[in-house]
């Protein structure tokens, strides 16, 4: 998926919202538990619930490989029943991948080739070749870690470095390798204060903005900050969303959830 299609999508839909599809055995709805497959059972009516609200999906591989070869089997599923129902939507795989060069390359082909994800998330620790090989593929997003909102981002992103933040660097240096049409960044909405500063760096870049509802991130407060003339953002909200309620009627409560954000987004665009 291009940069256009996204861009189009998010005006279609006045929202700019990711659903992140993190599974967990234990949060499931236990009649759920009775199904063949019961994560794939659970993505599948959360997907139904949430697609008119949201423009792209992000399941967090971890919370399927946990599970094995039957967990693997779930997610590769659940991509190919969004990438069928759903195509207009940005698929996003959060593995958080990147190693040497051909290492990379095989993490590209694996989750770009084999599971036909439009984006992977990925760690840029290992310098240029743990990036690089994520963006010779067409059409397709590396979406490299910058300042993340987990309260650990203190140990080394916001460290100085060259007499900035060690995340600024990563940023400003990442964005040379590719461009606003084949990298993202991740950028956590816990730390919304420090999106102006980004933004002057990478000011036609999307960024994904995890930790919006659970982890306390605002909205408004990143939308002030971070929003470009395309919008610029991809806000995902995970479990505030999909574990609403863990009834019979938890597809229905992820969908007002949804809708509420979405809503709240239509009223930022409205007034931007």
């Amino acid at each position: 998926m291009n940069k256009q299609q996204i861009i189009e999508q998010i005006k279609k839909k006045k929202s700019f919202l990711c659903v992140g599809l993190d599974p967990d055995m234990d949060k499931i709805p236990a009649h759920l538990h009775e199904e063949e497959d019961p994560i794939y059972e659970f993505n599948t009516r959360i997907i139904d619930a949430t697609a008119p609200y949201c423009v792209a999906y992000k399941p967090n591989t971890a919370f399927y490989e946990a599970y094995g070869l039957s967990g693997v089997s779930s997610l590769e599923k659940t991509i190919k029943y969004i990438k069928t129902n759903y195509p207009d939507h940005f698929l996003i795989a959060d593995a958080k991948r990147g190693d040497i060069g051909n290492t990379s390359t095989m993490y590209a082909r694996a989750f770009f080739n084999r599971l036909h994800a439009d984006a992977i998330t990925v760690a840029p620790y290992m310098g240029s070749d743990s990036v690089k090989p994520f963006l010779a593929f067409e059409n397709k997003w590396a979406i490299v870690l910058g300042l993340t909102s987990n309260e650990g981002s203190h140990d080394f992103q916001q460290q100085l470095s060259n007499g900035r933040e060690l995340y600024l660097n990563v940023i400003e240096t990442c964005a040379k390798w590719g461009n606003s049409s084949n990298m993202m960044f991740v950028v956590g909405a816990t730390k919304a204060a420090m999106f102006s500063e980004i933004r002057k760096l990478i000011p036609d870049h999307f960024l994904l903005v995890p930790g919006v509802g659970a982890q306390g991130g605002s909205l408004q407060e990143v939308c002030k900050h971070g929003m470009n003339k395309d919008v610029g953002l991809l806000v995902n909200s995970s479990r505030g969303i999909i574990f609403a309620s863990n009834g019979t009627d938890f597809d229905t409560r992820a969908a007002m959830e949804a809708k509420l954000l979405a809503e709240e987004m239509a009223a930022i665009l409205a007034g931007a």
